[in-house]
């Protein structure tokens, strides 16, 4: 995949990179009882933005991978590649939780169950999960370009 020439993957991880966190921190602060009627929305709109990115990021990074760039990538810069495709897929799996915790948790809005604490509960673990995956897979993929 490509955007003007250039591949979309790099251009596409930076909306990952920002987006992404910027949906988690939400979600954490959604889970603030004053904040959660004001951040409802933005939350919702956010966290399905972050969902998009991360898919578009990762299906631009697997054709990327699979160009005639890194066709015949050897040794270690093979495995630093492999390693941040293995990050990239547990990032896209993570995300996609974090959505669905946040479509529910923003649906659920108003109920006042105990069903309505544990899918916080499950929000915040995902929001966390999220920020920590989203660091080290970006880590992951400037080692391998850059390390």
């Amino acid at each position: 995949m490509e955007f003007f020439g250039l591949p979309l993957h790099p251009l596409a991880v930076h909306a990952a990179v920002v987006l992404t966190p910027i949906a988690a921190l939400l979600a954490l602060a959604y889970l603030v009882p004053g904040w959660r009627d004001r951040l409802r929305w933005p939350l919702l709109v956010a966290a399905l933005v972050a969902v998009a990115s991360v898919v578009v990021a990762y299906l631009s990074g697997s054709d990327f991978r699979d160009s005639e760039r890194f066709a015949t990538a050897t040794g270690e810069f093979a495995e630093r590649l492999e390693t941040h495709e293995d990050l990239g897929t547990y990032l896209l799996w993570w995300t996609i939780a974090f959505g669905v915790m946040a479509v529910l948790n923003t649906v659920l809005h108003s109920d006042r169950t105990w069903v309505r604490w544990l899918l916080g509960v499950l929000m915040a673990i995902d929001a966390l999960a999220v920020l920590l995956i989203v660091a080290v897979t970006g880590h992951s993929g400037a080692e391998a370009v850059w390390g």
